[in-house]
């Protein structure tokens, strides 16, 4: 069974930062291009970030470009979001997604497994 935890969440200062993670289990990592989104109340779910599969490139949406960073640590599973200068409008329910392709961009329905979400909260 595939299984997506995420963690890392919390309350922030705007400007400040937080690093989230998502842990993968039952898949083999190599195989799956992951991605995260975020929704924030009211709002419909947003790709942030993803990562492929075979080479490992990186895309960003324009709202986080410069400020997020991914990254991956396929020797422990687990896929990173670092978020720096965090803003109020980064506030949401960050999310976690994987699908067993190469490269499955920032949109959701693309992807087949999901984690429970982390709340993310950003102070102004």
């Amino acid at each position: 069974e595939v299984q997506l935890v995420e963690s890392g969440g919390g309350l922030v200062q705007a400007g400040g930062s937080l690093r989230l993670s998502c842990g993968a289990s039952g898949l083999t990592f190599d195989d799956y291009a992951i991605g995260w989104f975020r929704q924030a109340p009211g709002k419909e779910r947003e790709g942030v970030s993803c990562i492929s599969s075979s080479d490992r490139s990186i895309w960003y949406s324009d709202s986080v470009k410069g400020r997020f960073t991914i990254s991956s640590d396929n020797a422990k599973n687990t896929v990173y979001l670092q978020m720096d200068n965090l803003q109020p409008e980064d506030t949401a329910v960050y999310y976690c997604a994987a699908v067993p392709r190469d490269v499955a961009g920032l949109v959701d329905y693309e992807y087949d497994y999901w984690g429970q979400g982390t709340q993310v909260t950003v102070s102004s």
